[in-house]
């Protein structure tokens, strides 16, 4: 088994994006939903042409993770969306981070979620916001580690289903403080 490489995806991997992010929603949240609702929420949201039209626009990125020949995981980030009164032109969004189940807890998350980052932050600190479902206590968790705190909540629709979310953020403040602690850290090795 080859080590997973993540690299950045251009418009013609629509139909790969389209695969990975249907699959990795079903797996994940896929028995929350009633079979029409969610067959209707994957045939709009991961969409091939939406999707190709998506990674055409410089104002967002994705990442697909792969190993042997399979894709595994991907990340999405853009402006921010989220419907918050604190948001504004200049905040960017984590809009999807995620990974094949047989593929979770390896690390890879990390890998992926500080390359979106790293993107994110190109032109300088930023806030930077996620959507959570209130019931993904592990995703939570991870964000909270990161430095996002919960800043709203709103409702997330896929067909007539609502999910509780909440809205996560990431201050710019913080996101300076954390670089300059790596840089006093490689100062003092």
């Amino acid at each position: 088994m080859s080590q997973p490489v993540i690299r950045r995806a251009s418009p013609s991997d629509a139909p790969t994006l389209a695969t990975i992010a249907a699959d990795t929603f079903v797996e994940t949240f896929g028995h929350l939903y009633p079979p029409q609702d969610l067959r209707a929420f994957l045939a709009d949201a991961y969409d091939a042409e939406r999707l190709r039209a998506e990674l055409a626009d410089p104002t967002g990125a994705v990442w697909l993770a792969e190993a042997d020949g399979e894709t595994i995981g991907y990340a999405q980030v853009g402006p921010c969306g989220l419907p918050h009164p604190e948001v504004t032109a200049l905040c960017g969004e984590l809009k999807r981070l995620y990974f094949r189940k047989a593929w979770q807890n390896r690390g890879l998350g990390q890998r992926l979620f500080a390359e979106a980052m790293a993107w994110l932050q190109r032109a300088g600190p930023r806030d930077v916001w996620i959507g959570v479902w209130s019931e993904n206590f592990g995703a939570q968790r991870f964000y909270g580690r990161q430095g996002f705190e919960k800043a709203g909540e709103y409702g997330f629709r896929v067909g007539r289903t609502v999910d509780h979310e909440f809205i996560l953020r990431r201050r710019a403040e913080s996101f300076l403080q954390a670089t300059q602690a790596a840089r006093s850290e490689v100062q003092r090795a």
